[in-house]
């Protein structure tokens, strides 16, 4: 009996706090959180690296041309990480996300112009209006599932496109889009001598959209609104109504994408019809499968790297580097949507995850090379 006693009063011992391992979550989320402060640092200090990055970049790292074709890479990255909250956790597919970002930019200038309001003053108050109304949108859309949706997404910005490009009340510029009312930029945004201030902007949008994502995607909406992704018949049965998770899914995942918006503007200098494409939201829909659906950090990389892909080979295909090859590959190659369509094939047949799947992949091979036991994201942990 004694022994008995003395080996359950052993087992219940607690183990003290210093010896206690951390749990394998809060340790992956420790390392990652120290791994993106480190990303945040390198990208804070790229305007002052005059070093050059053949083929990747048009000049030194610290020029103007090479900062801008960056910063809109990083615009590309926080938009990618908005539409993963609405496709990657929620599993919304949005034919019509390319809307928000074209009314962040539209709106945003029309404010400026009509109110004479500054754009620090103008850029929020877009994001609010956008929210009521994809609020309204989406509680209209949100009522019907799968393809339905998609197809209510793409009517929208179909319509939407239209009336950009026809231009019936004369304030969207029709084709040629708007030019951006400069009077409401304040100095320090203006100019080619400012470009290393409008990097900064753009990755200031980026963590700002990577922040609030993680935080809503690691809550307890974020959780359900995994298990809606995965069977949205089972959260039913729990006693879940999906209809406003998934509503607050797509108005924050709209809202970031205007805010988006509204900096892209400062970008480009202005507001382009495109933005409101199909092929934009496509676009989007590629940035977030190349990096890993659900993975913010995927859809950032994906989003980073779509954006300088496309900017990079169209000025690829007009510089006279492709001029000695033959015609078929030269035109092959000039085509950046060709080009990202293969590789967006590709990573599809060789790697479903997108960049994150492969990362994964390679950490559990390292892990088994070590004798550990191989690892995966449970569910409502941090991504």
């Amino acid at each position: 009996m004694t022994d008995t006693a003395d080996t359950a009063d052993t087992a219940v011992q607690p183990t003290s706090p210093a010896a206690a391992p951390l749990p394998a979550s809060r340790s992956t989320s420790t390392r990652g959180g120290l791994i993106a402060l480190v990303v945040v640092a390198v990208l804070v200090a790229l305007p002052f690296v005059g070093v050059p990055i053949p083929g990747v970049l048009p000049g030194e790292i610290s020029s103007p041309g090479s900062l801008q074709v960056l910063a809109i890479g990083l615009v590309f990255a926080g938009i990618a990480v908005s539409y993963d909250i609405v496709f990657g956790f929620t599993g919304l597919l949005s034919f019509g996300h390319a809307l928000f970002v074209a009314l962040g930019a539209y709106g945003t200038n029309l404010l400026m112009e009509s109110t004479g309001l500054p754009y620090a003053v103008a850029v929020p108050l877009t994001v609010v209006l956008v929210a009521v109304i994809a609020a309204l949108l989406g509680g209209v859309a949100l009522r019907v599932g799968g393809v339905a949706f998609a197809m209510v997404t793409l009517a929208y910005a179909e319509v939407f496109s239209i009336l950009l490009l026809a231009d019936p009340l004369r304030i969207s510029g029709g084709e040629e889009g708007l030019a951006l009312v400069s009077d409401g930029v304040p100095d320090l945004l203006r100019g080619v001598v400012n470009i290393r201030n409008r990097y900064w902007l753009a990755l200031v949008f980026l963590v700002v959209a990577y922040v609030i994502a993680r935080m809503v995607t690691a809550s307890r909406a974020g959780r359900v609104w995994e298990a809606i992704r995965e069977n949205e018949d089972r959260v039913e049965l729990l006693g879940l109504k999906p209809l406003p998770f998934k509503l607050v899914s797509f108005v924050i995942g709209a809202s970031l994408a205007t805010l988006g918006g509204g900096v892209y503007l400062l970008l480009v200098r202005g507001a382009n019809p495109s933005l409101a494409s199909a092929d934009f939201t496509l676009a989007l829909l590629v940035m977030v499968v190349l990096g890993g659906a659900g993975r913010l950090w995927g859809a950032a990389i994906g989003g980073m790297l779509y954006g300088l892909l496309t900017l990079r080979l169209s000025a690829l295909g007009t510089s006279g580097v492709l001029d000695g090859l033959p015609d078929p590959i030269e035109g092959v190659l000039s085509e950046p949507l060709f080009v990202l369509g293969t590789l967006f094939v590709l990573l599809m047949l060789f790697a479903p995850g997108g960049m994150a799947g492969i990362s994964d992949r390679l950490r559990s091979t390292l892990r088994r090379a070590d004798g550990a036991a191989p690892t995966t994201r449970a569910p409502g942990t941090p991504p």
